[in-house]
This record gives C-alpha cells, structure tokens and sequence, in this order.
C-alpha cells in the first residue's frame, strides 16, 4: 500500500474527489439495493462491452461513448469498490489541489473513458468491464508527474515485523507499472483486461499532466500571489 507524503499548501476547498467517492458509493448502494437478476442486468446495461473493430459497424455506438463513462461509477464488490477508493484518496486530492477542480476532474472522466476504451478493444465478446481503476490509474500517472520527486511511504514485511520505509514515488510506482505490464502479458493474470486499462490510463494521465504543465504553473503563481 503506498501512501502520498505531499508538501501542505494552504487551505484550499477540494470537492471534486470527495464528490467522485460520494458518487461511486452512492452507485454501489443502489446497485445492491437491487434483485440479484437486476444487478447483473444494470451492470450490463452501464458497464464498458467489448467495442468491435470492424469498421462496418458503429465504433463506438453512441451508448458504448455513455457506457465509458457509466462503467467508471459501478463496482463488482466492496474490496473492489474500497481499493480504488483508497487509491483516489491518497493520489487524487493533491493531484487536485495542484490541478485545480474542473482540470482534475476532466482528468478522471476522460483518462477512465480512454483506459475503458483501450480495455473495450481487448474483450471478448459478451464480456464487460466496470470500475474505476482506469481513472484512478490516470489520476496515478498524473500525480507523478505533478511531484516527480516526491517519495513514498511503503510498508514492508520484514519477517514478523513490518517496517514503514520511504523510497522515490518514480521507483514504487515504476515498479507498479510494470507489474501491470507483465500481469497483462505473463503468467496466471494473462488476458485480464483490467491490466491494460491500467496501462492505458497510466499512460493518459501522464500525458494529460504534462499538456497542462503550462496552465497548472500559471494558476500556481495565481495562487501565490504573483
């Protein structure tokens, strides 16, 4: 488990992470509200499906467009759900404070709309994909960027004993990255989708922080009074 060890800057009101975390809980209440048969259909009905490449069809239609970003709020289980929550805590409220609201949130919906459409490609048919690890994942490549020198804490199991160290967030999460990489190719993890939206949003989000460098570095100033 990593956990962010940011600089503090002065108070500023974050409302869009919290609002994404009231939003996917509020989803996977009502989700479970629902009979058995309904779950299955309503995660059908809004989670990512296999996107065909043959151009003779729609690609996407517009409901696969929709269920990009439908499938981002929707969970299989509470260790599902609670992972990427916990995730989007630690990474994604300084990414906003350094980004501001409206940036970071068009980070998380379109990085998990990029990270589902790449996973889209690689289902099978009949298959479908929900949750949030894809934007969470950009908001993770993003948050590198923003504090490429930041370090991390990492619990480590030291025989009976865990030892909380710190290491370079560009170690801890390089190694992070590729173990999506070989879980998406190699060994008992072969074929799971879930790696390469990982991958995918990883990718998005670093992008994405890098564009808006310039535009990041002037609300900064903004903020400090320059």
């Amino acid at each position: 488990m990593f956990v962010a060890i940011p600089p503090r800057k002065r108070h500023q009101t974050l409302w869009v992470t919290p609002l994404l975390v009231l939003l996917m809980c509020g989803s996977f209440v009502w989700t479970l509200s629902l009979p058995k048969g309904a779950q299955l259909e309503w995660l059908l009905d809004w989670g990512t499906v296999g996107i065909p490449l043959n151009l003779g069809q729609d690609w996407p239609s517009p409901s696969q467009w929709l269920k990009l970003f439908t499938a981002l709020f929707l969970h299989s289980d509470w260790a599902h759900l609670i992972g990427n929550l916990v995730f989007l805590m630690i990474f994604g409220l300084p990414a906003e404070r350094m980004m501001g609201a409206w940036r970071f949130l068009g980070l998380f919906l379109l990085g998990g709309a990029a990270a589902n459409l790449a996973a889209g490609i690689s289902l099978v048919h009949g298959n479908v994909l929900i949750g949030a690890s894809g934007a969470v994942s950009a908001t993770l490549g993003a948050w590198l960027m923003l504090f490429p020198r930041a370090r991390l804490g990492v619990v480590v199991p030291l025989g009976l004993f865990l030892e909380f160290v710190r290491a370079p967030a560009t170690v801890l999460i390089g190694l992070w990255v590729l173990l999506q990489a070989i879980f998406a190719y190699i060994g008992p993890s072969y074929g799971q989708v879930a790696w390469v939206a990982h991958l995918a949003g990883f990718v998005f989000g670093g992008l994405y922080a890098l564009l808006s460098r310039s535009a990041i570095a002037k609300r900064m100033r903004k903020r400090a009074g320059y």
